[in-house]
């Protein structure tokens, strides 16, 4: 590992250590958490981490309303869940463009796999522990999630297109961003992470890629692409990687708030002056770069680079 390299584990370790707590920042898996059950954190976690997109406020606001719905077991809801008798209560919930119906057909869904034992057994049906990363796993899950067939219990509900957006594919370019991240909660296990998984090691995941990820992986030169999708979230990862083998993706719920908090200068004219990071960042947005230009600078060298 280069000095380099090593000022920036050192760096990340630090916003990790101080990330890792479990009140450390609003969050989606506060909610997940509140179930001491792993059946019911792993449907919790499912449907809270497929409603994980928009603003955050809305994000926990849907996801309580959809539980105030499944009641005080979510997995005993799901197993039991019956649309001819349970999708009225459903079809008034709207997330963005997810309406009830898609709800209605993910519930199906998450039915038929804990008909397999869990949603984890369903996952390791299509997971090989000898590959680099989770790609080939998670294109099976999803494959193999929308070829459910929900049965005539299903009535007219459809299975797509609304649902497919809570199972997409690496191999269409998607970054697959919602399921990565559920699949973190599920896997790893710290102050944060809940660890309800043993079958699926943490050095195959893949980090989900948001905006807040780009753009501090972007300033932290972890990747060469400019476009989100599976490339960059792979080759973040695969940067994070090198300093961690067994682990990468613990650095995401610190890298994703710190993002939140606005710290990154990224496309910044006050470039990193407020970043924990500052030091081992590369803030070369176009406004950084404006910015330098007005005070005769140019940017820094002999930080760690993007694998290339």
């Amino acid at each position: 590992m280069t000095i380099a390299h090593r000022r920036l584990k050192e760096a990340l370790d630090g916003l990790y250590a101080a990330f890792n707590t479990a009140d450390a920042a609003t969050d989606p898996i506060q909610i997940v958490r509140r179930y001491p059950h792993p059946a019911d954190r792993e449907v919790v976690g499912f449907c809270a981490a497929a409603l994980a997109f928009g603003r955050v406020a809305s994000i926990l606001q849907s996801i309580e309303r959809l539980l105030a719905i499944m009641g005080p077991s979510p997995a005993a809801f799901v197993r039991e869940f019956e649309p001819r008798r349970q999708a009225a209560a459903l079809e008034p919930l709207v997330h963005r463009w997810t309406r009830g119906a898609d709800l209605v057909a993910l519930l199906l869904i998450l039915r038929r796999m804990l008909e397999r034992g869990s949603i984890e057994a369903f996952f390791l049906d299509g997971y090989d522990p000898t590959a680099t990363d989770i790609a080939g796993a998670l294109e099976s899950f999803s494959r193999r999630a929308l070829a459910v067939d929900p049965g005539p219990a299903s009535g007219r509900v459809p299975t797509r297109p609304g649902v497919a957006y809570f199972f997409p594919c690496p191999s269409a370019g998607s970054a697959c961003k919602r399921p990565n991240l559920f699949l973190r909660w599920m896997v790893r296990r710290d102050a944060v992470d809940l660890g309800v998984w043993s079958g699926v090691s943490p050095a195959k995941l893949i980090i989900p890629l948001d905006t807040h990820v780009i753009r501090v992986g972007r300033c932290l030169r972890l990747t060469r692409y400019a476009s989100p999708g599976w490339r960059m979230a792979a080759e973040i990862t695969a940067s994070l990687r090198e300093l961690d083998a067994d682990d990468p993706v613990k650095y995401d719920f610190a890298l994703c708030h710190l993002g939140m908090a606005n710290a990154c200068g990224f496309n910044r004219a006050a470039l990193d002056s407020a970043c924990p990071l500052r030091g081992v960042c590369h803030p070369d947005g176009p406004r950084a770069a404006a910015r330098r230009a007005t005070r005769g600078t140019r940017p820094r060298s002999g930080q760690p680079s993007a694998r290339r």
